[in-house]
């Protein structure tokens, strides 16, 4: 009995350590190691500029220890590590949905449509479904966003989201399990609609344009900043260029508690989707001195994390 017990934990530490190792080595998750270089490089710039202003490397307001080890961040690390395991046991199963509903859209098409037969050149295959791919993702990501916001049942799950005090580059992974079901299956939806589709369309095999195996355009929108996005570094664009584009300073105004800033900036990378909206702010319209968290709420462990939910209010 006891030797089973200790098979089993076994195998459960190799598939956390398997997990774990993955984030460092591929392009498709945020703590891959070539996203940590760019993130490390862009802070550097950011310090370096303030430093030419004031004369003062004030690098301990991100990285010194009451932001490190504050009682949030260290809850940030235990959930992530623990929905790994969740993950790896609910939600990874959903990749095997893909491919049905794949079927079903491309057979749907068929129907509805017809056949249609469209001589296409390969570099036009590869980046209408590059471009399709990550223009769906990220509206989806921005309608569901939203949705997690504006209905009350669905904030009691993201709220775990936006009671981090402070930020981390792991506080993106501060989510209930039940929201990353809801993303997962988002996801899986979006890549079987665009297969279906791409297929409905070319008739040929697809693939996209990648860089290690994932998406270039999420590849570049990692290396300029995406870990940054949840931390204490104001690292902002261009006025401009964040009407078009989300910065990582945007979607800390995103988790700030200013009223002002409540329910805005919703977009992941395209910023068009929250000025459709009109839930667009841009960073120079506030300063960088932002609070964050949830007022009136301090969650110390990871049950009353995953329980919090289910509270009364």
């Amino acid at each position: 009995m006891l030797i089973e017990v200790f098979n089993e934990l076994n195998n459960v530490l190799s598939l956390l350590w398997q997990d774990a190792n993955v984030h460092l080595l591929s392009p498709n998750k945020r703590l891959y190691w070539g996203y940590l270089v760019s993130t490390f490089v862009l802070v550097f710039l950011v310090y370096r500029t303030e430093y030419k202003k004031t004369g003062v490397w004030n690098w301990r307001k991100s990285f010194g220890r009451e932001v490190l080890f504050h009682p949030s961040s260290i809850l940030d690390s235990k959930i992530w590590f623990i929905n790994l395991l969740i993950k790896a046991w609910i939600i990874t199963p959903l990749l095997f949905a893909v491919a049905p509903v794949a079927i079903a859209t491309h057979k749907t098409l068929t129907a509805v449509f017809g056949e249609i037969t469209i001589a296409t050149p390969e570099w036009v295959v590869l980046t209408s479904f590059t471009a399709f791919l990550f223009v769906l993702d990220d509206l989806t990501r921005f309608l569901l966003h939203a949705l997690m916001h504006k209905v009350p049942f669905l904030w009691r799950f993201h709220r775990l989201h936006h009671s981090a005090e402070v930020m981390t580059p792991l506080t993106v992974y501060r989510t209930h399990p039940i929201e990353s079901f809801l993303y997962a299956s988002r996801l899986l939806l979006v890549n079987a609609i665009t297969i279906g589709l791409g297929v409905y369309l070319f008739k040929s095999k697809l693939s996209f344009y990648d860089i290690a195996g994932a998406n270039v355009a999420v590849f570049i929108f990692n290396m300029l900043g995406a870990n940054l996005r949840h931390s204490q570094v104001w690292l902002c664009w261009n006025k401009r260029i964040e009407k078009w584009f989300i910065s990582p300073a945007q979607h800390q105004i995103h988790h700030s508690q200013a009223t002002p800033h409540i329910d805005k900036n919703f977009g992941t990378a395209l910023a068009i989707w929250d000025r459709m909206a009109g839930t667009l702010i841009t960073s120079n319209t506030t300063t960088q001195d932002l609070t964050f968290g949830i007022k009136g709420t301090k969650l110390r462990s990871v049950m009353q994390a995953y329980l919090s939910p289910f509270d009364r209010d």
